[in-house]
């Protein structure tokens, strides 16, 4: 009896690991493995079939007997690190001729590169200097003519009142505001900005329409497939100052009419197109294809739009393979939930150096063929006919009672 069982199961076992990938629409072969730790970078084609969280990405490999599921993270080129605030203290708040001093005492152990200010008035377009010093009584420019702005009214709800610059070690910093205009300090905040930039992938687009809608322009952008995008540049032409309230949203539905396709749209992220910050615009990754931009003019001139960048960040799975297959990378199902793997736990190491695993050409994953059993009666005549002859013999039956009983 065990040998049997043993047999049955083996038996079994190729139709066990067929079942776990046909749960999945696509998969790509992986290059042979060399060492235990590898990296598998996801190509763009990917996230065309994948859902928005990439919940249904695995990685099997198959031998003879088994299906080996493969531990991994999934990294992304995202921003890394922190940003620490930094205890200081307001020692000093004068003013002269020139303008109005803010002096701060800072601790010297750290590097500090960022100021946040917060004022109470709700407009204001002023310069400022930064400066630093060891002992208050020889000052160095870390900054010089920086300016600040915010502007608050029906059209426009904007401030732009942060410095940054290089690291700087000073016991002291200083802030001049030149002007003569009383600033109404709310709070200050000095950090250490420790955080390690993304890199991006430039995604080039399929089509981009720019028009007039009353006084708004409109901009349509059609991408090259459905992708991970994470920031998004407006370069605009004009060399004046501006402030344009933007809205961005992207496609999340289509339906073809007869009058064209009709798009239902999603609001992707509010912000202000404005000359004074040139950084362009970083959200929240979401996996796209068409975007509309909407910047709202109203009695200003159209500005001149020149081309639009469009990024994100890079992904790829770093996984634990612990013996000889041919392994896939699978993905497509749509009732897949995101998996737990010990690799995921917060104070795992992973391995710095690890080799490059290639994903071959995608393959659609054939699917268990299911027999439809066709109806017994396929002609609906058939059933007239069944049917007449059961009214024929009830109504035989009927007839005969009666005549017995009369």
């Amino acid at each position: 009896m065990k040998n049997k069982f043993i047999y049955f199961f083996l038996f079994l076992m190729p139709c066990i690991i067929f079942a776990q990938l046909s749960e999945y629409d696509w998969q790509a072969p992986l290059s042979k493995t060399t060492d235990t730790w590898h990296v598998v970078p996801l190509n763009t084609s990917i996230f065309e079939k994948t859902k928005d969280d990439f919940s249904d990405i695995r990685m099997y490999g198959i031998t003879e007997k088994d299906t080996l599921e493969v531990p991994f993270v999934l990294k992304s080129s995202a921003p890394s690190g922190i940003e620490e605030e930094i205890t200081f203290k307001l020692i000093n708040s004068t003013s002269n001729a020139s303008g109005y001093f803010y002096t701060y005492a800072v601790p010297v152990e750290q590097a500090i590169n960022k100021i946040e200010l917060s004022f109470k008035n709700d407009n204001f377009d002023w310069n400022l200097d930064l400066e630093g010093s060891q002992n208050q009584n020889q000052w160095f420019t870390i900054l010089e003519d920086y300016r600040i702005v915010s502007i608050k009214n029906g059209q426009t709800n904007y401030t732009f009142s942060n410095l940054v610059f290089p690291n700087a070690k000073y016991a002291y910093l200083r802030i001049h505001i030149k002007g003569s205009d009383k600033p109404m300090l709310a709070s200050s905040s000095i950090l250490s900005n420790k955080v390690i930039p993304a890199t991006y992938i430039t995604y080039p687009t399929k089509e981009n329409t720019i028009s007039q809608k009353g006084k708004a322009t409109v901009i349509d952008i059609d991408l090259k497939g459905r992708l991970p995008i994470s920031y998004l540049k407006i370069n605009v032409l004009d060399d004046y100052d501006y402030y344009r309230p933007v809205t961005v949203s992207y496609v999340t539905d289509s339906v073809k009419t007869e009058k064209g396709w009709k798009y239902t749209y999603r609001n992707l992220f509010s912000s202000t197109l404005t000359s004074l910050e040139d950084t362009g615009f970083k959200f929240r990754n979401t996996l796209l294809n068409k975007i509309k931009i909407r910047i709202e003019n109203y009695d200003n001139p159209a500005l001149k739009i020149g081309t639009i960048d469009i990024k994100g960040y890079s992904y790829e799975l770093v996984g634990r393979f612990t013996e000889p297959a041919q392994y896939y990378l699978v993905y497509g199902n749509k009732n897949a939930y995101a998996p737990r793997y010990d690799l995921q736990q917060t104070g795992f190491e992973l391995p710095s150096n690890s080799t490059v695993l290639v994903a071959g050409n995608e393959e659609e994953i054939k699917k268990p063929i299911v027999e439809v059993q066709p109806p017994l009666f396929e002609n609906k005549w058939w059933l007239w006919a069944i049917m007449g002859i059961v009214i024929l013999v009830l109504g035989g039956a009927t007839l005969k009672m009666m005549k017995e009983k009369n």
